[in-house]
């Protein structure tokens, strides 16, 4: 297949335009500039900014995928610059992609786009699968109008696909490589009262998820990236201090502190969503790493 990568040099994008390159497909990335870093061999450059119409447009109607990952950190203090930035990029990038895809109706195209497990907003201990309904905090509502902008693909004949992503651990970069460090430092501590859950899922096996939603394309709508057994934050944070062999020096970080420090954001870290991945599940997938310890042991061992 073609495949046209929007945030395809990001923690996630990096390792999956690698993976699909080695599968025999053939990979295009979208960059601000196509001038820095070299890349794969194998990999197309389109330069472009995708929060603006442009040229780059034109390159969308050549390929039969669409993978939509493009989307600024959420990881900082939420202040009214960043959630336009964080919303502006997700929404403007992906409502720019769709108007690319009108002219390619009639055609069999796959949009793939990015989301997350905050669609649902926060609800302590209840299972939380695909068919569970928005929630109203402010990642929810992003999640939702992101969502909502990638399912206009659909009046084209575009099949659709929402990847509501958890945490996703990887050796390179996202929620991992910033708690090491603190873990090899004795400061891996439980977050609040620690029950909080978990949502996170292995790097190759959301590069897995990816491969599969390629070959079975009757699955569309709304897909969970996590694994089948999310843990609580009590259990991440003493799975992890095993797989370092770490102490603590602090026994827990109470919650009013997070939120003196991040604001808003700290819900994230406190309150959690036990996501599971039941369309996956339900359709054969099988994950390569669904306990906890065997994929911090994969990721830090190897």
């Amino acid at each position: 297949m073609k495949i046209f990568i929007t945030g395809g040099t990001g923690f996630i994008g990096s390792v999956l335009s690698k993976e699909l390159i080695k599968k025999g497909h053939e990979v295009t990335l979208l960059l601000r500039s196509t001038r820095k870093e070299p890349f794969d061999k194998g990999v197309l450059l389109v330069e472009g900014n995708p929060n603006e119409p442009g040229p780059w447009q034109e390159k969308i109607e050549e390929h039969d995928v669409i993978i939509n990952l493009a989307g600024a950190s959420i990881f900082r203090r939420w202040n009214s610059e960043a959630r336009k930035d964080i919303f502006d990029s997700r929404i403007l990038t992906t409502r720019h992609l769709v108007e690319a895809l009108a002219n390619r109706k009639g055609r069999e195209t796959h949009l793939l786009s990015a989301s997350g497990v905050g669609y649902y907003g926060f609800h302590r201990d209840e299972i939380l699968d695909e068919s569970s309904p928005p929630g109203e905090d402010f990642l929810a509502q992003l999640s939702s109008e992101w969502e909502s902008e990638a399912c206009n693909a659909k009046k084209f004949g575009v099949r659709v696909v929402l990847c509501r992503f958890g945490i996703v651990l990887g050796k390179e970069g996202g929620a991992l490589s910033k708690m090491v460090p603190l873990f090899k430092l004795h400061l891996g501590s439980f977050l609040g009262k620690g029950k909080q859950w978990f949502p996170w899922i292995h790097i190759y096996d959301v590069v897995n998820i990816f491969l599969f939603l390629l070959k079975d394309l009757q699955i569309k709508g709304p897909v969970n990236f996590t694994s089948p057994n999310p843990v609580q934050n009590k259990e991440m944070t003493r799975t992890l201090r095993g797989v370092l062999k770490k102490t603590t020096v602090v026994p827990f970080i109470p919650g009013f502190i997070l939120k003196l420090i991040l604001g808003e954001f700290a819900k994230v870290f406190l309150e959690g969503h036990r996501a599971l991945p039941r369309k996956l599940t339900e359709n054969g997938f099988i994950f390569q790493f669904p306990i906890l310890e065997e994929a911090l042991k994969n990721l830090l061992e190897s």
